[in-house]
């Protein structure tokens, strides 16, 4: 079979274009069992250009801090999921693999593990170049379970301030208020 050399042009670019990993996209939210099992479920997704907008109505606000315009400008995905159930005990640790098993591929670690009897809290930062540039928390209580995905430029120090903004829970950061109703600029 002879080929063409517009053929082997296309077959040499197809093979120079590098093949993407799951976690160079977006992460893959597969928790229908947790869905299907919670008496309430909240989804809040939040991609590039509803960033960008946010980002312009917060830039004309006087009394947002310029620094969480500033790192919000960077982001470019903010997802974050929450499963509310009626009883303890509806829900397995092992619905919660999907999402834990993307987090433990190459480039994502643990920055936070706080496992008790009360529940567990990971949350798992993605390295690119020295950099942040992703961030997920993983929290599993009882009667409630939430995940939070941000995908972009991230500074930790910065993240802190986002503490009940766009349905983002405290996420144990230094700096950041426990309680996310006393954050200044939370309204």
């Amino acid at each position: 079979m002879t080929r063409t050399p517009f053929a082997l042009l296309i077959t040499f670019a197809a093979a120079s274009v590098p093949l993407v990993s799951p976690l160079d996209a977006q992460m893959q939210f597969k928790l229908d069992s947790l869905a299907s099992k919670a008496k309430e479920s909240v989804d809040i997704s939040l991609p590039s250009s509803m960033l960008q907008l946010a980002s312009g109505f917060l830039s004309k606000d006087k009394s947002v801090n310029p620094e969480i315009q500033k790192l919000i400008a960077g982001l470019k995905n903010i997802t974050v999921k929450t499963f509310t159930f009626a009883e303890e005990g509806q829900y397995k640790p092992e619905d919660l693999l999907p999402i834990r098993d993307q987090l433990r591929a190459a480039g994502w670690g643990v920055l936070v593990g706080k496992h008790d009897d009360g529940g567990a809290t990971d949350i798992y930062a993605k390295s690119e170049g020295g950099q942040i540039a992703g961030l997920a928390v993983v929290k599993a209580e009882p009667k409630e379970v939430k995940v939070v995905y941000i995908e972009g430029a991230i500074d930790l120090a910065g993240l802190a301030g986002l503490a009940g903004q766009f349905g983002i829970p405290p996420l144990g950061l230094p700096g950041q208020n426990s309680d996310p109703k006393k954050s200044k600029g939370n309204q």
